[in-house]
């Protein structure tokens, strides 16, 4: 918690990023460590960055809809961590999560505000001597839940984003999974005017795309 708390230091939100896994690593025996953004809307898990002995890599190109992976579909559905290695690794584990031939376990810890799951970090390399048991997890699930305060915390001049009522109906409409299409039709507009609200949306929510910008919603209350 103190060492979070120094987080506060940091001044913009991809440092704050990388300080997270730092300290990550830094507390837990970790060789490598993924940092994943989450949106309820689609299940949807998109990678953010990754980090390891030799630095950061962005990964924005993994993109994986967590129902697909059972294990850490699991640990956001009890928004607690896990841990599997061996044949159960292989079972539940996408390729992609494997980068080297020596990979043979998985940690995934839920960053979580309250019951809401923002993101998750994977850990998928240990030191030799590390001990992943229920005391560790235990840890695991109240670091995931720290940083998820932080973060909210540190988002604190966004909560309240001014929407206006067209654009939060989209929103609202696309988190029931509504087409652009039944969107248009439902609300009397063009198909161009719909993606117009989406799109300033998006922007005022400061966020990626539509299943980022859903999911702060979520997060947030607004939408539920």
């Amino acid at each position: 918690m103190e060492k979070i708390v120094q987080l506060e230091e940091t001044a913009n939100h991809e440092e704050k990023l990388y300080k997270i896994l730092e300290l990550y690593m830094s507390i837990y025996p970790a060789r490598n460590s993924y940092l994943f953004r989450f949106s309820p809307l689609g299940y949807l898990g998109e990678g953010i960055i990754m980090l390891n002995s030799t630095g950061i890599v962005y990964i924005n190109e993994i993109r994986d809809n967590i129902r697909t992976l059972p294990f850490i579909y699991s640990a956001i559905l009890e928004r607690r961590a896990k841990y599997c290695c061996g044949i159960e690794f292989l079972k539940q584990t996408s390729s992609k999560y494997i980068l080297t031939s020596n990979v043979n376990s998985l940690a995934v810890v839920p960053i979580c505000f309250g019951k809401v799951v923002t993101g998750y970090i994977c850990t998928t390399e240990f030191s030799e001597t590390a001990v992943i048991d229920e005391r560790t997890l235990t840890s695991l699930t109240d670091y995931g839940r720290m940083v998820g305060k932080y973060l909210e915390k540190s988002n604190s001049p966004e909560e309240t984003p001014d929407l206006s009522k067209r654009e939060l109906e989209v929103m609202r409409k696309i988190s029931w999974g509504e087409s652009t299409k039944e969107m248009a039709a439902a609300m009397d507009i063009s198909e161009l005017t719909v993606k117009q609200y989406v799109k300033s949306a998006i922007k005022k929510l400061g966020a990626q795309n539509r299943s980022h910008a859903v999911g702060e919603l979520l997060r947030r209350g607004i939408i539920s």
